[in-house]
């Protein structure tokens, strides 16, 4: 595969060649996506050392993907740092920096104020807007949504199943209560839609879930974290937040954003006029006589 032009097919190019990498270049991989701006501000003594392996691995990781060698890797991820809008972030710093955080709270406050308008902005740098018309799309012509999610994501399953039942979606929250969950999977018709959302660490059922729905034909609708998330291979359209390393304190910003412009736009595209022709063209015409046609007689 030729190396990758920009850092989106880059990532593209890790998840695919990720099976057949060495576990030390499945280490390198991680690090990489999950640290792309020291990746494009390092040397590759500084970006080893973070990553804890050797120089030479580094390079080896750049011959893999078909680069001539670190730097020219490098590129991808400069190119992407210079791309991106980060001067919410910096001045939220430099404004916490210098006012100090005299009182405990007010300091707290600006932190997660800080970490979540660069969350905001990841999150803008991530997800385009045709695939979030494919993921409204996929919702609008289910039959059934069947929503998953657990720890830490639970609340964005919360949020997606009450705000898609107020536009009269239908839709399920999976909770697996009772330990009923693979009984209520295994019932999940092809012409239905489960929307599965895990970040790392990844629950092990989530996946499960993503993967059995995926081999029986059921779409799958994921919100995760990165490229290498394990809901990506099951995933129809699969939404990556890229939220960096992990804090003290993992934020659900990004996703419940994510969140209610997926509902918007699922909305926008249910009231839209090119929807109505099309549900007034399946409904039959009935005969003058009142008796409904009779297609295919005979038959």
């Amino acid at each position: 595969m030729p190396s990758a032009a920009d850092f989106e097919a880059f990532a593209s190019a890790v998840a695919e060649a990720f099976p057949r990498l060495s576990r030390q270049l499945q280490q390198i991989a991680q690090f990489v996506l999950e640290h792309p701006d020291q990746v494009a501000l390092g040397t590759v003594a500084t970006v080893a050392e973070a990553a804890v392996v050797p120089p030479s691995a580094l390079i080896r990781f750049a011959n893999a993907l078909e680069f001539g060698g670190f730097t020219e890797m490098q590129q991808v991820f400069r190119t992407r740092l210079l791309d991106r809008s980060s001067s919410y972030r910096e001045r939220i710093d430099a404004m916490r920096r210098s006012k100090g955080s005299d009182a405990a709270g007010a300091g707290v406050l600006h932190q997660f104020v800080s970490e979540g308008v660069a969350e905001l902005s990841h999150l803008e740098d991530n997800v385009h807007a045709d695939d979030l018309a494919a993921a409204a799309s996929l919702v609008c012509r289910a039959k059934r949504v069947h929503v998953l999610a657990q720890r830490r994501a639970f609340p964005v399953a919360c949020y997606l199943s009450y705000a898609l039942a107020q536009l009269d979606v239908p839709v399920q929250l999976v909770d697996g209560v009772g330990g009923m969950l693979p009984d209520v999977l295994r019932q999940i018709r092809s012409d239905e839609l489960l929307l599965v959302a895990s970040f790392k660490d990844y629950s092990r059922d989530v996946i499960d879930a993503a993967q059995t729905a995926h081999q029986r034909g059921v779409p799958v609708l994921a919100i995760t974290d990165f490229a290498l998330s394990p809901l990506k291979p099951h995933a129809t359209v699969c939404f990556e937040l890229g939220q960096g390393p992990n804090p003290a304190f993992r934020s659900l910003v990004a996703p419940l954003c994510l969140s209610q412009a997926l509902v918007v736009s699922v909305g926008h595209q249910l009231v839209s006029p090119r929807r109505k022709p099309a549900r007034a063209a399946a409904r039959p015409a009935t005969p003058r006589s009142g008796r409904a046609p009779v297609n295919g007689a005979g038959r």
